[in-house]
């Protein structure tokens, strides 16, 4: 299932399918620089701290790089 868009609501980064369900949430985290980076059709990209973490569709990290 490809990621149709991602967004961050309240506390929640919140990624949704091209018919709009729900794939996976996971946490903002607390920082000023915390949070969404962006998505692709395959990925998405999240900022905690000075790791940034890219997801597959299924919420599973494939990639953590220090910021």
């Amino acid at each position: 299932m490809a990621i149709g868009s991602a967004i961050e609501r309240g506390s929640l980064i919140q990624v949704f399918d091209e018919r709009g369900r729900t794939l996976f949430s996971k946490a903002r985290g607390s920082g000023p620089k915390d949070g969404l980076l962006g998505f692709t059709g395959s990925t998405v990209t999240a900022r905690y701290g000075s790791i940034i973490y890219t997801y597959d569709e299924r919420g599973m990290t494939i990639y953590s790089k220090a910021a």
